[in-house]
């Protein structure tokens, strides 16, 4: 990328959009914008081959089906995995967190292959769905203040040797398996259950994004005071008692 420009790509809409996650495709690219980037944002349908040459991808939740499609449609086209490789940026939410893992449950009730991007695998929890308002803190290596989010999901996500966990959870469920943690990353690639959309509530997040694809370690400020008034209601919406 150039030094005043930004390549965001938003992927599968038609698939995995069920939850508002668009929402933070708007988040990075006015972000972006406020920093002066010229920002080129290309939203990606199922039956359209995803470009290499983009700088952040970004991947929403959705239904058991559509995450199958997807699933099956990116490994075929191999072109996120390509852009990984490039050290292309990607945050995923929900279903798509799943699907870059090694593999999930799908619709069938099948195990089904997930793109190996994440060093996780994803199964089918036996309990209560896990749903609410969630907050946690971040990996410190990560600099970010407390994540919080909205986590609807059945499925339950294990963590391998290279994935880490993306935060530690106060308040809500995670990844569903006991331990405590949210989400997972490595070095370019995220992972995270959380909705609302995240971005809105978290837009650190979507700075630590712009920062990694410029390489750079700041950016200058920009005006916050919308953002952190909805952070500071979903923070206490999170710490009242059911």
């Amino acid at each position: 990328m150039s030094d005043n420009s930004l390549r965001l790509v938003w992927i599968y809409p038609d698939l995995l959009s069920t939850y508002g996650d668009q929402g933070n495709a708007l988040v990075v690219e006015r972000r972006a914008r406020q920093r002066g980037l010229d920002v080129q944002r290309l939203d990606v349908r199922s039956d359209q081959q995803i470009p290499t040459s983009g700088d952040i991808y970004l991947i929403g939740g959705g239904e058991d089906r559509p995450q199958r499609l997807a699933s099956e449609r990116l490994i075929r086209d191999g072109g996120l995995s390509r852009a990984v490789s490039n050290g292309a940026i990607v945050f995923s939410v929900c279903a798509g967190y799943q699907i870059l893992g090694h593999e999930f449950i799908n619709d069938l009730g099948e195990r089904q292959q997930g793109l190996g991007l994440l060093d996780v695998v994803s199964t089918r929890g036996e309990g209560e769905r896990c749903v609410g308002d969630v907050l946690a803190d971040i990996d410190p290596q990560l600099g970010l203040p407390p994540l919080t989010g909205f986590e609807n999901h059945q499925g339950v996500t294990h963590l391998g040797a290279t994935a880490r966990p993306f935060a530690k959870v106060r308040f809500g469920k995670g990844n569903g398996v006991g331990d405590g943690y949210e989400g997972a990353y490595n070095d370019t690639v995220f992972g995270t259950y959380m909705h609302g959309p995240v971005m809105a509530r978290n837009p650190h997040i979507a700075d630590l994004l712009i920062k990694l694809a410029l390489d750079v370690n700041a950016l200058p400020p920009v005006e916050d005071r919308w953002y952190e008034a909805l952070r500071q209601e979903r923070i206490a919406a999170a710490t009242q008692p059911a």
